[in-house]
Order: C-alpha cells, then sequence, then structure tokens
C-alpha cells in the first residue's frame, strides 16, 4: 500500500471505514510531507483517511522502546466531546442544553479588570443518558483558536427533575472557588492541533458530570454541555 494505493480505493467509490481497516492492517509506506498532504487532499481523501495514512507512518518511523507507545493521531475531525469505548474507538459525547444564570448569593468579583462572578446551571432530568466506568479517557476537539483550558469540567448536584452547578467565571477564565463550586480539576494534554486529552481516575467519586465549552449561554455554541455519569 502506498499514496497511489489509497487514492485509488477513493476514487473508485469504497468507504472511509473500510479504507482506513486497509491501511491499518496492510503493510504500506506513506508519504505525507506537506505537498504530498495537499495533493492527497486535492485528490478527495478526507481527513480521517489522510489521518490514518500519517498514523501508520508515524508508528513505522518512530523509534520508540518497547516500554513505551508511540503517539497515535486521533481520526477525530469534528469539534465536540469524545470518549474512548471499549474498542478503542473515539465516541461522541451528546450534548444536552444548560440554561445559564449569572450571579447568586455569592456576588460579583473584579480581578485584573475582569469581572468574575459565579454562574449557575441547570439541566433538566435528573440522570443522563451515557454511563461510563472509569478510567475514562477523554477527548476535546476545540474550535480554531480555543484552548482546553477553556473548558470546564463540573459535577452536577442533583434535585428530584434536574442536575445543577455553580462555578466561577469571567472571559475565558475560570477557577473554583471553594467548596460551594463544583468544578472538578482536569489537566488536559495537547496531542494534536485542537485536540487535547485528560483521563478521568479511579479517585474521581461516581456521580453525574458535565464539560462545559467556553462561551455558554450565549447564541455561539447555543448553551451545551456534555455529560455523562460515572458507575461503580
Amino acid at each position: 500500500m502506498n499514496n497511489d494505493s489509497v487514492v485509488k480505493m477513493v476514487k473508485a467509490g469504497l468507504g472511509d471505514d473500510l479504507i482506513i481497516q486497509t491501511i491499518n492492517t496492510q503493510p504500506g509506506r506513506y508519504i505525507t510531507d506537506a505537498d504530498a498532504l495537499v495533493a492527497l487532499k486535492t485528490a478527495g481523501l478526507s481527513d480521517r483517511v489522510i489521518a490514518a495514512m500519517m498514523n501508520k507512518s508515524r508508528r513505522q518511523i518512530t523509534n520508540v522502546p518497547e516500554t513505551e507507545k508511540p503517539v497515535v493521531l486521533s481520526d477525530v475531525n469534528e469539534i465536540g466531546v469524545y470518549y474512548k469505548d471499549r474498542a478503542g474507538r473515539w465516541t461522541a459525547i451528546d450534548p444536552e442544553i444548560v440554561h445559564i444564570k449569572s450571579g447568586g448569593f455569592i456576588k460579583s468579583t473584579v480581578t485584573n479588570g475582569i469581572i468574575k462572578q459565579d454562574r449557575n446551571g441547570r439541566v433538566n432530568g435528573r440522570e443522563s443518558a451515557l454511563a461510563l466506568k472509569r478510567p475514562i479517557e477523554i477527548l476535546l476537539y476545540t474550535p480554531e483558536g480555543v484552548a482546553a483550558s477553556e473548558y470546564t469540567f463540573v459535577r452536577f448536584r442533583l434535585n428530584s427533575s434536574n442536575r445543577e452547578f455553580r462555578i466561577l467565571t469571567g472571559g475565558v477564565f475560570h477557577s473554583s472557588g471553594g467548596a460551594d463550586r463544583d468544578e472538578v480539576p482536569f489537566k488536559p494534554v495537547r496531542t494534536a492541533p485542537r485536540t487535547y486529552e485528560f483521563t478521568v481516575e479511579n479517585n474521581v467519586a461516581g456521580g453525574e458530570f458535565g464539560i462545559l465549552p467556553p462561551g455558554t449561554g450565549n447564541v455561539t455554541n447555543g448553551g451545551k454541555i456534555y455529560t455523562f455519569a460515572i458507575v461503580e
């Protein structure tokens, strides 16, 4: 297998899943420098197929000790939040609508000219449709120019018919501020352009959780929060 082989498969109308499976399982050598990538894209290859070719080339040329694994690029190319399923595939987490209200019983503050204030979020329904067991590998594919530090990982407080949280935000900044707020610390690592990964470890207690994109509550993202439950 080589670049021409993949182009022929695409022009023959074969689906991305079949082409990627062939790339991953068959011996091959692929050229993935800047000129080659432009030529592949012009020939009609999808980003997923090109990423699979780059992964294959990287595994072949990376000299990694047996105790370490080479870095493998994700084939995710749509903005969103994903978890790794049992088969090792990145699977999209469906968002729910979150209702945001600023203020509350804690007053707003000003730091370095930035207004920071409590924001209270509410999601209808007591439980998320997605239940996961720890450890959970999470991937964030962000909009252009947005970093993972602008996302917020929250634990919900459960009510009879909804889930709620309180965080402190201001501009693109956010920080936890005591027991009355519901942010969960996380340390995302950049693994590719616009791609960040982190793991929810076993020391995180079970419950209902959400990942809040930056700017939530305005027209930009429609008030989304990506929700899941952690079960024992």
